[in-house]
């Protein structure tokens, strides 16, 4: 059960896996570090962006296929940079799986809902607080940044060639 809460995080309760299995994941306002293939040290985190449900948005001025998907939005604005944070307040031991336009982060795979134990292409909470991005290289990670769907930019759009999903 995913739930909204009030300082603009999100939390999921697993209470049929045990009482303390909870995972907490906030996103980052960060700095946006240059494209200019230089090594950069990580950017500070600046707070938090504000989550909204979209249930909670004025219908007329959300598209229907956010309607009918649900969720939350974030709002940034284009080329803003972000990190996501994830924490489990009991440290109960979590997987979890971060995906981009269907875009595995961690890998830069194409999206498959069940782990690759062989190839590790998730996140081992809380003993790994946090993700800065795409992994495009056993070197490189590219930041999380706000692009508009449909122009090319996207690591969705980039992979696949489509510009079918968005968000995280």
């Amino acid at each position: 059960m995913m739930e909204l809460l009030p300082d603009d995080a999100l939390q999921f309760a697993f209470p049929e896996v045990h009482p303390d299995a909870v995972l907490r994941i906030d996103f980052q306002r960060t700095l946006r570090v240059p494209d200019d293939g230089q090594r950069h040290f990580l950017p500070p985190g600046l707070g938090r962006f504000p989550l909204r449900a979209v249930d909670d948005l004025d219908p007329a001025r959300v598209p229907e296929t956010w309607r009918q998907r649900g969720g939350v939005v974030m709002p940034m604005w284009q080329a803003e940079a972000c990190w996501l944070r994830f924490s489990s307040p009991s440290d109960y031991p979590l997987l979890l799986k971060v995906a981009a336009g269907k875009i595995n982060a961690v890998n830069g795979a194409a999206w498959r809902n069940e782990p690759d134990f062989a190839d590790q292409d998730y996140v081992e909470v809380p003993r790994q607080p946090w993700l800065d991005g795409f992994r495009t290289d056993e070197r490189t990670v590219r930041q999380f940044v706000a692009m508009p769907l449909g122009r090319g930019y996207t690591v969705e759009e980039q992979v696949t060639g489509e510009a079918e999903w968005g968000g995280v």
